[in-house]
C-alpha cells in the first residue's frame, strides 16, 4: 500500500511539472493551427505517460546490481529532462506571480481608463490599406510578458538538459588533479614534503569508458606519490563490478603503500540478497579485491608509516555516517595503540563522521573523506563553490579546519546515478605534507 501511495505521489508530481511546461508550450505556439497544437499535445502527454511508467519500472528494479545499460541510460535521460523542466516551471511560476499581482492591481483601477482598444476605435482610413495599418503599429499588441517568460522558460529548461548531457559526454571522466598543502603541527622532519595521493568513490559498477579510467590512473601515477589513500566506495553494490578494473587499479602503487577503507556502497546494503551468508560472502570478495590490487584495507585499525626511524599513524575505519547511513566503523577500536604517533591521519569515508566523532573529541590531526561526490552537480569558480549537497553536508568538498584539526573531502573519482559530472569534476588529490 505504501508503495502504491508513493507511486501515486510521484505520478502527481510529474503531471504537475508537465502541466506547467505545457502552458509554456501553448503560449509559444498560440499562433499555430489547432491540428498542430493537438499533435504536439498528444506527443507531449504520451511522453509523460511513458516517463511515469519508466521511472516506476526503474524503481521496481533498483536492486539489480547491474541494470540493463540501454534502459539505464533511457531512464537517466528521462530524469535529466524532468530536472530541466523544473527550470521551466520556475519561470512559469514567476509569470503566474506577476499575473496575480497585475490582477490585484486591476481591481483598483478605473474601468473607464482600462478599456481595451479594438479595431473599431481606429480611424476609418486606417482600415483601407496595408500601408496605413502599418502607420498605426503602436496599436498592435506587443509581445506580452507572458510570452517572453514562456520562451525564456523553455530556453532555460533546454539549456539545462543540454548541459547535463554534456556532463555525461565530457564531465564524467574529466579528471582534475588538485594540489593541496597540508600543514601539520607535529609532523616529523622526515615527512616534511611527503606527497600523499587520495582517491575516493571509484564506483566501478558505473563506468562505461575503460580507456578513460585507465587515463585517470595514469594521471595519478605521474604525480609520483609516496603513499596513496583510497577512502571507500569501490563498487556500487556487488564485488563483481570491480572485476574488469582490477588490472587497472592495481597499477596504483606507492613506495610507502596504498591504504584503503570501505564506503557505504561497499557493504551492498542497497540491494536484495537471498541470504545473509550470500551478502557476507560478497563483502569478503570485495575485501579480496583490495588485496588483489595490493591495497592495505584498514578495518578499524591503524598502521605506521615509517621513514628513517620516524613514523606517523594511518588510521582507517569502516563506514560511519551520521543520519540514516550505516555505522559499521569503530573509531575507539581503530585508535587503540596510536598514542605514540606524533601525527595521526584518519581514513573515513563519510565526512559527517569527522564532526560527530573526531573534531574536538580526539587528537587526530587530519581526516580524509569522500562520499558526497559534490553531488556531481554544482558550480566552482575560483574560491566560490556551491552544490545542492551543501544543504545536507556542512563539509562536502575541499579542505576544512577547526583549531588544529583538519578534514579534506575528495569530490570522487567516479559517479553513481547520474553518469556524468556538471560543474563538480572528478578529482585526484595530491597532498604535500608540511610542518606548520
Amino acid at each position: 500500500m505504501n508503495r502504491i501511495f508513493g507511486f501515486a505521489i510521484l505520478a502527481t508530481v510529474l503531471i504537475a511539472i508537465d502541466a506547467y511546461v505545457w502552458q509554456a508550450i501553448k503560449v509559444v505556439m498560440r499562433s499555430s493551427n489547432t491540428n498542430t497544437l493537438k499533435t504536439v499535445g498528444w506527443i507531449f502527454w504520451a511522453f509523460t505517460a511513458f516517463s511515469i511508467a519508466l521511472i516506476i519500472y526503474a524503481f521496481l528494479n533498483r536492486a539489480n546490481a547491474r541494470p540493463n545499460s540501454f534502459m539505464y541510460f533511457v531512464t537517466i535521460g528521462v530524469v535529466i529532462i524532468y530536472l530541466s523542466k523544473i527550470f521551466t516551471v520556475l519561470f512559469m511560476f514567476l509569470d503566474d506571480v506577476i499575473r496575480f499581482f497585475r490582477w490585484i492591481i486591476s481591481l483598483f483601477q478605473n474601468p473607464e481608463t482600462n478599456q481595451t482598444l479594438t479595431q473599431s476605435d481606429l480611424p476609418s482610413e486606417t482600415l483601407s490599406t496595408e500601408a496605413s495599418v502599418a502607420q498605426h503599429s503602436a496599436f498592435r499588441t506587443p509581445i506580452s510578458r507572458s510570452e517572453f517568460l514562456a520562451k525564456t522558460a523553455l530556453v532555460a529548461g533546454g539549456t539545462h538538459a543540454v548541459a547535463m548531457s554534456w556532463g555525461i559526454i565530457s564531465g564524467a571522466h574529466d579528471y582534475r588533479v588538485r594540489h593541496v598543502e597540508l600543514k601539520l603541527k607535529n609532523l616529523p622532519k622526515k615527512f616534511d614534503g611527503m606527497k600523499i595521493a587520495q582517491l575516493s568513490d571509484i564506483h566501478s559498477g558505473s563506468f562505461f569508458n575503460k580507456t578513460a579510467v585507465k587515463g585517470g590512473v595514469e594521471m595519478l601515477m605521474k604525480e609520483k606519490p609516496d603513499a596513496v589513500f583510497f577512502t571507500g566506495d569501490l563498487v556500487n553494490n556487488v564485488a563483481t563490478e570491480v572485476k574488469d578494473y582490477i588490472n587497472i587499479f592495481d597499477k596504483v602503487k606507492a613506495p610507502l603503500g596504498v591504504y584503503s577503507t570501505l564506503g557505504n556502497h561497499d557493504y551492498a546494503d542497497y540491494m536484495q540478497w537471498n541470504s545473509k551468508e550470500e551478502k557476507a560472502q560478497n563483502l569478503q570478495d570485495l575485501m579480496k579485491a583490495h588485496q588483489l590490487m595490493g591495497w592495505n584495507l584498514l578495518m578499524d585499525e591503524s598502521k605506521a608509516l615509517k621513514i628513517d626511524g620516524e613514523s606517523i599513524g594511518i588510521i582507517g575505519i569502516q563506514n560511519w555516517g551520521a543520519g540514516n547511513f550505516a555505522k559499521y566503523g569503530d573509531l575507539k577500536k581503530a585508535i587503540q595503540n596510536t598514542e605514540d604517533y606524533p601525527v595521526k591521519l584518519l581514513l573515513s569515508h563519510d565526512p559527517s563522521h569527522w564532526r560527530e566523532q573526531v573534531v574536538g573529541k580526539t587528537n587526530i590531526d587530519a581526516a580524509f573523506a569522500g562520499h558526497t561526490h559534490g553531488m556531481q552537480y554544482g558550480v566552482e569558480i575560483g574560491n566560490f563553490r556551491w552544490s545542492p549537497v551543501s544543504f545536507r553536508y556542512k563539509e562536502w568538498a575541499g579542505l576544512y579546519q577547526e583549531a588544529d584539526q583538519q578534514l579534506y573531502v575528495n569530490r570522487g573519482f567516479g559517479y553513481i546515478g547520474y553518469p556524468g559530472r556538471l560543474g563538480i569534476l572528478p578529482e585526484i588529490t595530491i597532498f604535500e605534507l608540511k610542518q606548520g
